[in-house]
């Protein structure tokens, strides 16, 4: 029988949380069984090479300590380039982490449970790879401990008033609440793990690393307000590391990084970032460890609705940095921005906007979002997008200073590219690692939801 033609349409269904008849025995078994399987083909396909562009890392690293900054592409007036590119890149990344463990969970957002490690653990390989950086940038990275304020005979001590000394507080405590986040969030797991490792050795390391954890109603109690309150310490370094590394720029009277909507500008650019590399790790890793029951489609789409979001915030901030360069009517300013777009790095600019603020509108159509190939080539041109949004902030504001005489085009050297791919390697080395020997989906907390969504039905 045909439908009446003012038919009422179906109400639109999310996908859910977790897909499939489930137990806590299945689900026990298949979100440990990356750990205790051997790594198959497609696992060393992605090692071997990650691997060798490590390698291809600390030689760049070699050549730089030992020849010294020459052999990078920076020269006066581009003091800072991809060094510094490089280094906010991956700052930024390392943001969404951060948002998806512990402001989601203050937000009692239940979707953040199958995401969550694999973000954390995003966050501080991230880190680390930002880490690197500005410590080869100094030229002497041996002494790199002389910007700790330690007690030494010749009292010299770091200049606390420049925003460089404040990035070594932000950045290292960053990652330490990050790492002890993690960590404390993986404690249950690892305790599952030793009561299920077939070696002796196994048992060993996993036994030390869960601390003795044996699922006691006391023992349940204090872990739930250690994670609660680690997640209220992360929660205002979400915005605070970012805004400090925005510091490094806007407290200088340079044209085009004078700007006081640098702080909120570059936490949004982190956050896009962060959530475009989640998407670009999630989704792989879904496929590979067959996790499409507790990685559903409603995952990708949370991720994907947040990335409209930060596109937009990144799309005002562009629009506000050009606005208030107009308004303000000062010449220096207005050539900066004027050769950001029609200069000799106008296809960079070109690139940034087009990846940062119109590919993630294809999200709003609900058939994209659900589509895990979409998803995942959009996130990624959105990473190639906030890389080039550094460039842009970085090289362009400096290659045409105020005496016309000393500007100078920057390229970077085979040095550059490969600390930037080295590192890129580096960190995808470090994440198979991750995903071979812990489970890259927290088993407690999918159990605990599991529950509460059968409650709920019920």
């Amino acid at each position: 029988m045909p439908a009446p033609e003012h038919a009422t349409p179906a109400p639109y269904v999310d996908a859910p949380l977790i897909a499939g008849a489930q137990t806590d025995a299945s689900l026990h078994a298949a979100l440990l069984r990356p750990v205790w399987e051997k790594p198959d083909r497609r696992w060393w396909m992605l090692f071997a090479p990650a691997s060798a562009g490590t390698l291809l890392f600390l030689y760049c690293v070699f050549l730089t300590v030992t020849k010294g900054i020459g052999e990078w592409g920076n020269h006066i007036p581009v003091a800072w380039a991809f060094g510094i590119v490089n280094f906010v890149w991956w700052i930024g990344i390392g943001h969404a982490g951060t948002l998806i463990s512990a402001i989601l969970l203050l937000f009692l957002q239940q979707w953040r449970t199958s995401v969550n490690r694999i973000a954390e653990a995003m966050t501080i390989f991230a880190v680390a790879c930002a880490g690197m950086f500005p410590i080869l940038h100094l030229g002497r990275p041996w002494f790199a401990y002389w910007l700790l304020p330690y007690p030494d005979t010749m009292t010299v001590w770091p200049q606390f008033k420049s925003p460089l000394t404040w990035d070594i507080f932000a950045v290292s405590t960053y990652l330490t609440v990050s790492i002890i986040f993690w960590y404390v969030g993986m404690i249950p797991d690892l305790a599952a793990l030793r009561d299920s490792s077939p070696t002796k050795l196994q048992r060993a390391v996993y036994g030390v690393l869960s601390l003795g954890w044996r699922g006691s109603t006391h023992a349940w109690r204090q872990y739930q307000i250690a994670y609660l309150l680690l997640a209220g310490l992360a929660t205002p370094l979400v915005l605070s590391v970012h805004t400090i590394v925005s510091f490094d720029f806007a407290v200088s009277v340079l044209p085009g990084w004078h700007e006081t909507i640098f702080p909120p500008y570059f936490v949004a650019g982190a956050l896009h970032s962060g959530i475009a590399m989640v998407l670009t790790l999630v989704i792989p890793v879904r496929w590979a460890l067959r996790l499409e029951p507790v990685i559903t489609t409603r995952h990708l789409d949370a991720l994907a609705k947040l990335s409209i979001c930060m596109s937009w915030l990144v799309g005002y901030g562009y629009a506000m940095e050009h606005f208030v360069n107009r308004y303000g009517g000062d010449p220096y300013d207005v050539h900066v921005y004027a050769a950001r777009v029609t200069g000799h790095y106008a296809l960079i600019w070109a690139v940034m906007v087009g990846c940062n603020v119109v590919v993630p509108q294809i999200f709003w159509s609900a058939k994209l979002r659900a589509n895990p190939w979409v998803l995942w080539i959009a996130a990624a041109l959105i990473n190639v997008g906030m890389w080039s949004e550094r460039f842009i902030i970085v090289v362009t504001s400096l290659y045409q200073d105020f005496i016309p005489s000393h500007w100078r085009i920057y390229a970077p050297t085979r040095v550059d590219l490969g600390l930037l791919f080295g590192s890129m390697c580096l960190f995808t080395s470090m994440f198979l690692l991750f995903l071979r020997y812990l489970p890259p989906v927290p088993v407690s907390d999918v159990k605990e939801l599991h529950h509460e969504l059968t409650q709920e039905a019920a």
